[in-house]
């Protein structure tokens, strides 16, 4: 059996973990936290996150010592919020992840390089574009905890692996499919996020659901046609990977992203409504990452643009929304 590892201490981490206990006979965890190691040890449960989830301590082996996970283990899931994961990974090499398979599950891009996960690993630490992996939704963390029917897609341009990690994820609760399309999943990925954003604000500025409807389909047009530049192949942007995960993401009361937006929407500053929610909003992170990105590429992204301007620039939500809402059909 392959050694597997999941690699983070938060709430999709946990939920990951959740589900490989499904399946696989012993599972690496590395948390970078000794107290909460030692809470989990003792009561079952993370202390922290999806704090009502009972996990099976006897098939987990948690480490913080992030080297030794990796060496003994074949995969590695990456679920650390993408701002924090270069230091993560401090003081590791491209040795370190010689012959390993790495399937992210973070749905963000690294800040200072704005490479999504997947193109992080490859370039800095040499791992093979076949032997990267992406793990996305449409799935909420919450609802695996609850147990609610859920549906993960693993991408990679390896069949083989994207189908091995498939089989560890599937259970009683979660259905998954494979594709081949790790750029593509991962971009919509972080633009979901940044779209929820959106949303959230204009939830909070009260503009009702006849508005909502009107921004989500037009994003996902704009997720479209982003993804088709950075990497033009076949895919079917209607699926569940990428129009399905924005859905999810944009409306769920479980979205810390449309939840981030909502209290920008109401007035909070970026500061505050970061302080308030204790927990990472990616789409916080994504959207310079993407609106910088853009830049090279020169897409027509007029929401993401937008919040750009009202997270970084500092611009009304009120006024920004309006221009924008000129822009919409």
């Amino acid at each position: 059996m392959k050694q597997i590892a999941v690699i983070g201490g938060g709430s999709w981490a946990t939920a990951i973990v959740k589900m490989l206990c499904c399946n696989v006979p012993q599972l690496h965890w590395w948390v970078r936290n000794a107290e909460a190691i030692e809470f989990i040890k003792t009561n079952k449960h993370n202390p922290n996150y999806l704090t009502s989830v009972e996990l099976d301590t006897n098939k987990l082996v948690l480490n913080t010592d992030l080297k030794e996970v990796i060496k003994i283990a074949d995969v590695l899931i990456m679920a650390v919020p993408s701002a924090f994961l270069k230091d993560a990974l401090s003081g590791l090499t491209p040795e370190n992840f010689k012959i390993k398979q790495v399937f992210s599950a973070i749905k963000g891009i690294v800040p200072e390089h704005n490479l999504i996960v997947g193109e992080f690993f490859n370039k800095e630490y040499k791992v093979p574009v076949e032997n990267i992996g992406v793990i996305t939704g449409p799935c909420h963390a919450e609802e695996v905890a609850m147990e609610k029917l859920s549906y993960l897609t693993i991408a990679s341009q390896n069949t083989v692996n994207a189908e091995f990690m498939a089989s560890q994820l599937k259970c009683r609760y979660i259905k998954t499919c494979v594709s081949d399309d790790i750029y593509g999943t991962e971009y919509s990925a972080v633009l979901k996020n940044v779209f929820a954003i959106a949303s959230g604000i204009c939830h909070g500025l009260g503009y009702g659901d006849n508005f909502q409807a009107v921004l989500i389909s037009n994003s996902i047009q704009e997720i479209k046609r982003f993804v088709d530049v950075v990497h033009p192949i076949d895919r079917d942007i209607k699926s569940s990977a990428y129009l399905g995960d924005l859905l999810v993401t944009a409306y769920s009361q479980f979205s810390r992203n449309r939840t981030f937006g909502g209290m920008i929407g109401k007035g909070y500053s970026v500061k505050s409504a970061q302080l308030e929610m204790n927990m990472i909003a990616e789409g916080y992170y994504g959207t310079k990452c993407v609106y910088e990105i853009n830049r090279q590429y020169n897409v027509n992204m007029p929401i993401t643009n937008a919040v750009y301007n009202i997270l970084y620039e500092k611009i009304s939500p009120a006024i920004e929304i309006k221009l924008l809402a000129d822009q919409l059909a």
